[in-house]
């Protein structure tokens, strides 16, 4: 069985497309330990658990565009409309169809970056924003 290609991937927010991306990153989680000994314990190391789990926040960059509505996302939350989202990526086989999909709750923009612009760069303009979420899973 062959990996898959990380450049072929699609985005959904709530289940809806969000637009094309160029890169997305940040899907990650790690868990805290928690090192334990008792007093009357022998041992000369201690017991590690299980503690906090912690979601790294998610990287969305795109070119910039009239579309506005991660922006507009942004701003409702400063407004005080706090709407938490799902989002959901999921990686394409070599003819397109989902192949695996990795999805974080209770999404929402906590950092928006505008284009840098340069007169003497033929680039593409970048928008970038940050998600911080709640939990992930995968499936298949």
């Amino acid at each position: 069985m062959l990996p898959y290609r990380n450049f072929r991937f699609r985005l959904e927010i709530d289940g809806l497309d969000a637009g094309s991306f160029s890169e997305v990153s940040g899907f990650d989680a790690t868990m805290d330990v928690v090192e334990y000994r008792a007093g009357d314990d022998p041992a000369i190391t201690p017991t590690k658990l299980p503690g906090l789990i912690k979601y790294g926040n998610i990287t969305l960059k795109w070119g910039a565009s009239e579309t506005m509505v991660l922006y507009d996302w942004l701003i409702d939350i400063t407004e005080g409309t706090i709407e938490k989202k799902t989002v959901t990526l999921t990686a394409l086989d070599e003819e397109g169809s989902p192949a695996a999909s990795w999805r974080c709750i209770n999404a929402w923009p906590v950092k928006y970056t505008a284009p840098d612009f340069n007169g003497t760069s033929s680039e593409v303009a970048i928008e970038t924003i940050e998600l911080a979420h709640e939990g992930l899973t995968r499936t298949d």
